[in-house]
Protein backbone atom coordinates (compact mmCIF):
# COMPACT_ATOMS: atom_id res chain seq x y z
CA UNK A 1 0.00 0.00 0.00
CA UNK A 2 1.34 3.43 -0.94
CA UNK A 3 2.49 5.32 2.12
CA UNK A 4 0.60 8.60 2.66
CA UNK A 5 3.15 11.36 2.29
CA UNK A 6 2.26 13.10 5.55
CA UNK A 7 3.44 9.99 7.39
CA UNK A 8 6.97 10.71 6.21
CA UNK A 9 7.08 13.51 8.78
CA UNK A 10 7.71 10.90 11.48
CA UNK A 11 10.21 8.94 9.32
CA UNK A 12 14.00 9.49 9.17
CA UNK A 13 13.83 11.46 5.91
CA UNK A 14 17.06 13.02 4.57
CA UNK A 15 17.81 15.22 1.56
CA UNK A 16 18.94 12.97 -1.27
CA UNK A 17 20.66 15.67 -3.33
CA UNK A 18 24.20 14.91 -2.05
CA UNK A 19 23.79 11.39 -3.47
CA UNK A 20 23.51 12.80 -6.99
CA UNK A 21 27.27 13.44 -6.92
CA UNK A 22 28.16 9.87 -5.92
CA UNK A 23 29.84 7.95 -8.78
CA UNK A 24 27.46 5.00 -8.49
CA UNK A 25 24.22 6.92 -8.09
CA UNK A 26 22.63 6.59 -11.53
CA UNK A 27 23.18 2.84 -12.07
CA UNK A 28 21.81 2.26 -8.56
CA UNK A 29 18.82 4.59 -8.90
CA UNK A 30 17.93 3.37 -12.40
CA UNK A 31 18.74 -0.30 -11.79
CA UNK A 32 15.15 -1.47 -12.37
CA UNK A 33 15.02 0.24 -15.75
CA UNK A 34 18.53 -0.72 -16.91
CA UNK A 35 18.20 -4.49 -16.97
CA UNK A 36 20.95 -5.98 -19.12
CA UNK A 37 23.33 -3.04 -18.64
CA UNK A 38 26.22 -3.11 -16.17
CA UNK A 39 27.12 -0.07 -14.04
CA UNK A 40 30.05 0.52 -16.40
CA UNK A 41 27.52 1.64 -19.03
CA UNK A 42 26.85 4.61 -16.74
CA UNK A 43 30.57 5.26 -16.21
CA UNK A 44 30.54 3.65 -12.75
CA UNK A 45 31.74 0.39 -11.28
CA UNK A 46 29.71 -2.26 -9.50
CA UNK A 47 31.17 -1.46 -6.09
CA UNK A 48 30.13 2.19 -6.27
CA UNK A 49 26.65 1.25 -7.46
CA UNK A 50 26.20 -1.30 -4.69
CA UNK A 51 27.28 1.26 -2.08
CA UNK A 52 24.72 3.81 -3.30
CA UNK A 53 22.01 1.15 -3.48
CA UNK A 54 22.66 0.35 0.18
CA UNK A 55 22.35 4.04 1.01
CA UNK A 56 19.09 4.40 -0.92
CA UNK A 57 17.68 1.46 1.05
CA UNK A 58 19.08 2.45 4.46
CA UNK A 59 16.27 2.08 7.05
CA UNK A 60 17.87 4.75 9.24
CA UNK A 61 17.87 7.47 6.55
CA UNK A 62 15.22 7.64 3.82
CA UNK A 63 16.39 9.78 0.87
CA UNK A 64 14.00 12.30 -0.65
CA UNK A 65 14.48 14.19 -3.93
CA UNK A 66 12.48 17.31 -4.80
CA UNK A 67 12.06 18.44 -8.41
CA UNK A 68 10.57 21.96 -8.26
CA UNK A 69 8.00 22.95 -10.90
CA UNK A 70 6.23 26.18 -11.77
CA UNK A 71 3.38 27.56 -9.68
CA UNK A 72 4.71 26.22 -6.38
CA UNK A 73 4.32 22.57 -7.41
CA UNK A 74 7.00 19.92 -7.08
CA UNK A 75 7.50 16.28 -7.93
CA UNK A 76 8.87 14.52 -4.85
CA UNK A 77 10.52 11.10 -4.87
CA UNK A 78 10.51 9.42 -1.44
CA UNK A 79 12.31 6.23 -0.56
CA UNK A 80 10.35 4.26 2.03
CA UNK A 81 12.72 1.93 3.87
CA UNK A 82 10.64 0.98 6.86
CA UNK A 83 9.04 -2.12 5.35
CA UNK A 84 10.48 -5.55 4.67
CA UNK A 85 11.02 -4.52 1.05
CA UNK A 86 12.20 -0.93 0.44
CA UNK A 87 10.03 1.00 -2.00
CA UNK A 88 9.99 4.38 -3.73
CA UNK A 89 6.90 6.59 -3.94
CA UNK A 90 6.58 9.61 -6.21
CA UNK A 91 4.11 12.44 -5.54
CA UNK A 92 3.03 15.64 -7.26
CA UNK A 93 2.72 18.12 -4.43
CA UNK A 94 1.74 21.67 -3.60
CA UNK A 95 2.59 22.55 0.02
CA UNK A 96 0.18 25.48 0.27
CA UNK A 97 -2.73 23.40 -1.03
CA UNK A 98 -1.96 20.34 1.06
CA UNK A 99 -2.22 17.98 -1.91
CA UNK A 100 -0.02 14.95 -2.57
CA UNK A 101 -1.09 13.15 -5.74
CA UNK A 102 0.52 9.74 -6.22
CA UNK A 103 2.24 9.42 -9.59
CA UNK A 104 4.09 6.13 -9.07
CA UNK A 105 4.88 3.58 -6.38
CA UNK A 106 6.81 0.34 -6.71
CA UNK A 107 5.26 -1.29 -3.64
CA UNK A 108 3.02 -4.34 -3.89
CA UNK A 109 0.12 -2.25 -5.23
CA UNK A 110 2.31 -0.94 -8.10
CA UNK A 111 1.13 2.46 -9.30
CA UNK A 112 2.35 3.87 -12.61
CA UNK A 113 3.21 5.24 -15.04
CA UNK A 114 2.72 8.80 -13.90
CA UNK A 115 4.09 10.95 -16.75
CA UNK A 116 4.12 10.91 -20.56
CA UNK A 117 7.05 12.18 -22.59
CA UNK A 118 5.55 15.60 -23.55
CA UNK A 119 5.07 16.33 -19.84
CA UNK A 120 8.54 15.18 -18.82
CA UNK A 121 10.17 17.09 -21.68
CA UNK A 122 8.44 20.26 -20.45
CA UNK A 123 9.79 19.83 -16.91
CA UNK A 124 13.52 19.81 -17.62
CA UNK A 125 14.11 23.50 -16.87
CA UNK A 126 13.65 24.47 -13.23
CA UNK A 127 11.83 27.70 -12.31
CA UNK A 128 14.21 30.60 -11.56
CA UNK A 129 15.41 30.60 -7.97
CA UNK A 130 13.83 27.22 -7.17
CA UNK A 131 15.27 24.97 -4.47
CA UNK A 132 15.82 21.27 -5.04
CA UNK A 133 17.09 19.38 -8.08
CA UNK A 134 17.56 22.05 -10.74
CA UNK A 135 20.08 20.59 -13.22
CA UNK A 136 18.13 19.65 -16.40
CA UNK A 137 20.05 16.42 -16.97
CA UNK A 138 19.58 15.27 -13.37
CA UNK A 139 15.88 16.17 -13.49
CA UNK A 140 15.39 14.09 -16.63
CA UNK A 141 17.16 11.01 -15.25
CA UNK A 142 15.55 11.33 -11.82
CA UNK A 143 12.05 11.30 -13.34
CA UNK A 144 12.62 8.45 -15.80
CA UNK A 145 11.09 5.85 -13.42
CA UNK A 146 7.89 7.95 -13.40
CA UNK A 147 7.74 7.94 -17.19
CA UNK A 148 5.96 5.21 -19.10
CA UNK A 149 5.16 6.23 -22.66
CA UNK A 150 4.89 3.72 -25.52
CA UNK A 151 5.15 6.48 -28.13
CA UNK A 152 8.32 8.36 -27.18
CA UNK A 153 9.87 10.17 -30.17
CA UNK A 154 13.47 9.75 -31.30
CA UNK A 155 14.26 13.07 -29.65
CA UNK A 156 13.64 11.40 -26.29
CA UNK A 157 16.49 8.93 -26.90
CA UNK A 158 18.75 11.82 -27.89
CA UNK A 159 17.83 13.80 -24.76
CA UNK A 160 18.36 10.87 -22.39
CA UNK A 161 21.65 9.96 -24.06
CA UNK A 162 22.84 13.56 -23.63
CA UNK A 163 21.83 13.48 -19.96
CA UNK A 164 23.68 10.21 -19.40
CA UNK A 165 26.80 11.57 -21.08
CA UNK A 166 26.62 14.73 -18.95
CA UNK A 167 26.54 12.51 -15.85
CA UNK A 168 29.63 10.56 -16.90
CA UNK A 169 28.35 7.73 -19.12
CA UNK A 170 30.77 6.78 -21.91
CA UNK A 171 29.55 7.61 -25.40
CA UNK A 172 27.78 6.41 -27.43
CA UNK A 173 25.02 5.62 -24.93
CA UNK A 174 21.90 5.64 -27.13
CA UNK A 175 21.33 1.91 -26.50
CA UNK A 176 21.21 2.50 -22.74
CA UNK A 177 18.98 5.54 -23.26
CA UNK A 178 16.54 3.51 -25.35
CA UNK A 179 16.42 0.81 -22.68
CA UNK A 180 15.67 3.34 -19.94
CA UNK A 181 12.77 4.71 -21.98
CA UNK A 182 10.99 1.36 -22.15
CA UNK A 183 9.31 1.98 -18.79
CA UNK A 184 9.48 0.54 -15.31
CA UNK A 185 9.18 -3.28 -15.34
CA UNK A 186 6.28 -3.15 -12.86
CA UNK A 187 3.99 -1.15 -15.17
CA UNK A 188 5.78 -0.73 -18.47
CA UNK A 189 4.96 1.90 -21.08
CA UNK A 190 1.36 2.89 -21.77
CA UNK A 191 -0.37 4.73 -24.58
CA UNK A 192 -1.26 8.35 -23.79
CA UNK A 193 -3.54 10.88 -25.44
CA UNK A 194 -4.49 14.46 -24.71
CA UNK A 195 -8.16 14.99 -23.88
CA UNK A 196 -8.93 18.49 -25.15
CA UNK A 197 -12.17 18.72 -23.16
CA UNK A 198 -10.46 17.83 -19.89
CA UNK A 199 -7.24 19.60 -20.93
CA UNK A 200 -5.38 16.65 -19.46
CA UNK A 201 -3.14 13.82 -20.58
CA UNK A 202 -4.67 10.41 -19.96
CA UNK A 203 -3.05 6.96 -19.93
CA UNK A 204 -4.44 3.56 -20.85
CA UNK A 205 -2.08 1.69 -18.49
CA UNK A 206 -3.85 -0.72 -16.14
CA UNK A 207 -1.92 0.54 -13.09
CA UNK A 208 -1.67 4.22 -14.01
CA UNK A 209 -3.22 6.91 -11.77
CA UNK A 210 -3.56 8.96 -14.96
CA UNK A 211 -6.47 6.93 -16.32
CA UNK A 212 -8.55 9.83 -14.99
CA UNK A 213 -7.71 13.55 -15.28
CA UNK A 214 -5.04 14.58 -12.82
CA UNK A 215 -6.58 16.26 -9.78
CA UNK A 216 -10.12 15.76 -11.05
CA UNK A 217 -11.39 16.25 -7.47
CA UNK A 218 -9.93 19.77 -7.25
CA UNK A 219 -11.81 23.04 -7.90
CA UNK A 220 -11.58 24.18 -11.55
CA UNK A 221 -9.04 26.97 -10.94
CA UNK A 222 -6.71 24.60 -9.10
CA UNK A 223 -7.09 21.92 -11.73
CA UNK A 224 -6.12 24.48 -14.36
CA UNK A 225 -3.01 25.46 -12.38
CA UNK A 226 -2.12 21.80 -11.90
CA UNK A 227 -2.36 21.04 -15.61
CA UNK A 228 -0.43 24.20 -16.46
CA UNK A 229 2.55 23.11 -14.36
CA UNK A 230 2.83 19.90 -16.43
CA UNK A 231 1.64 21.16 -19.82
CA UNK A 232 2.82 24.75 -20.32
CA UNK A 233 2.08 24.62 -24.03
CA UNK A 234 -0.73 23.09 -26.08
CA UNK A 235 0.41 19.55 -26.73
CA UNK A 236 0.27 17.39 -29.81
CA UNK A 237 -0.80 13.75 -30.01
CA UNK A 238 -4.59 14.04 -29.53
CA UNK A 239 -6.50 10.79 -29.48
Amino acid sequence: MVMARHLYASAPVVDGRPLLDEPGFWPAYLADLAEGFAPEAFGSDAGDADAVLDTLRDPSAWPVFTVPLTGGFAIVVHFCNGEEFPTADCFLTHPEWGIDLVLTSDDQDRVGPGLCWPELAALLEAPPGAAGVTDPHARLLLLLPVLGDADVPEEAVTAVAAALAAQGAPEPCEALAARLLRGHPLWGAGHWWFDADERSWLCEGDHSPRKVPLGDHLPPHRRAALEACLTPRWPARPR
